[in-house]
């Protein structure tokens, strides 16, 4: 590379015994022993872990070996991906300093909930936040936004966040911290409700001429915004995903556990199924068993989501044999819970083990399952759904 011809030149080289003396103290003696196979026509990943090849990229970029650069996103996106989910945030701050890392920051933007439903979202860089709140493109509903910089500027100020709690000197701290993100919400893309209930109980750090805007807005008939606002955000998808209880970033997960690729995932751009909504019951809804047969017979492969009442946990399903025949079972069906719905690192699944019924559901919302303690879900507990969704599984 362009690096090493600078780095052996005669201004530059340091040589011993007539050999070059490079001394590179942040690349490993491990990771400096596979970029030197490139020579050689052969560099292995699959042996490594997700922090030693994103290590990797690293010494690559600095190295300047532009060749390697996507390669081994690619491989990060694809081999690696339940690594990049568990570890956002840190990732994140490594791409932003690195310009070329150009796959990855739209693997993130492709999945921003992925980022901010992280514990660690809470200490992110201002900057970067700023950076990830001006795209038009960010997928994630505007409310979902606005609550999730409420979340970081609260944690960042060290503030309870019940502003019937707030002194005159937090409610300035919280106004200077917000101060450059707010043009950045896309206020007029919320809902009444929403404003109402969760951005209108806030209206103390917000501009008082925004709140009057919105007001006017949200009662008055047919009144448009009197200032000049950003337009709706338009992600990038190739699909959008008809369902509460889970997001698009799941999907991937599904496909690949259909297909046995447990330790390797598909990409949003290379699922080989779609996913269709069939049925959902809310927890305010009474369980039909005519309409729920109706909708999910004879549909071939599916899978099932809930969420359980009192807790963020979602639990569900693969049946590949036959939706409406609850008795067959094949090698390949799966079950799995995740034990925060909405940090789909908490994941435990399980391929059954045993034929018959694995899940009962009765008198409506009540469900009783056999015993798989891998994936928290112990025999003979009973709990209550609040939702519930089926999706039948087609081939492309």
């Amino acid at each position: 590379s362009k690096y090493f011809r600078t780095a052996f030149s005669n201004e530059w080289a340091e040589k011993k015994d007539g050999k070059f003396i490079f001394r590179k103290p942040n690349i490993s003696p491990h990771l400096f022993n596979i970029i030197l196979s490139i020579y050689c026509g052969n560099i292995e990943l699959k042996n490594l872990q997700g922090p030693d090849v994103l290590k990797l990229l690293i010494a690559v970029d600095e190295l300047n070996i532009q060749q390697l650069i996507p390669h081994i996103q690619e491989y990060l996106i694809k081999h690696q991906t339940e690594f990049l989910y568990q570890n956002p945030i840190d990732i994140l701050e490594i791409i932003y300093q690195h310009e070329t890392f150009t796959d990855l920051w739209n693997f993130y933007l492709k999945e921003p909930k992925i980022l901010f439903n992280s514990d660690k979202f809470i200490n992110l860089k201002a900057p970067l936040l700023e950076l990830l709140l001006k795209r038009d493109d960010l997928n994630m509903d505007e409310i979902e936004i606005w609550e999730s910089l409420l979340k970081w500027c609260f944690s960042q100020q060290n503030i309870n966040n019940d502003p019937i709690k707030w002194s005159k000197d937090e409610i300035t701290k919280i106004e200077r911290s917000l101060s450059r993100f707010i043009p950045l919400i896309r206020f007029y893309d919320i809902e009444a409700r929403d404003f109402f209930y969760k951005v209108y109980n806030y209206k103390d750090i917000l501009p008082q001429d925004l709140i009057h805007d919105l007001l006017e807005f949200h009662i008055v008939p047919d009144m448009k915004p009197k200032t000049n606002v950003s337009p709706p955000r338009k992600p990038n998808l190739k699909f959008i995903l008809d369902s509460i209880l889970i997001h698009s970033n799941y999907i991937p997960l599904f496909a690949s556990w259909i297909d046995r690729k447990v330790s390797s995932h598909y990409n949003n751009k290379d699922i080989p199924y779609d996913f269709k909504l069939l049925y959902h019951l809310s927890g305010q809804d009474e369980f039909n068993a005519a309409s729920f047969h109706r909708n999910c017979d004879n549909k071939g492969p599916t899978i099932w989501v809930a969420k359980v009442r009192g807790s963020s946990q979602l639990i569900g399903g693969y049946n590949g044999y036959n939706p409406h025949d609850w008795s067959g079972s094949d090698s390949d069906d799966f079950l799995f819970s995740f034990t925060n719905g909405k940090n789909i690192s908490t994941v435990n699944l399980s391929y059954i083990k045993h034929p018959g019924h694995d899940f009962i559901w009765s008198d409506g919302d009540n469900v009783s399952a056999n015993y798989y303690p891998n994936i928290d879900i112990p025999s003979g507990f009973n709990f209550i759904l609040d939702n519930y969704e089926v999706f039948q599984v087609i081939k492309k």
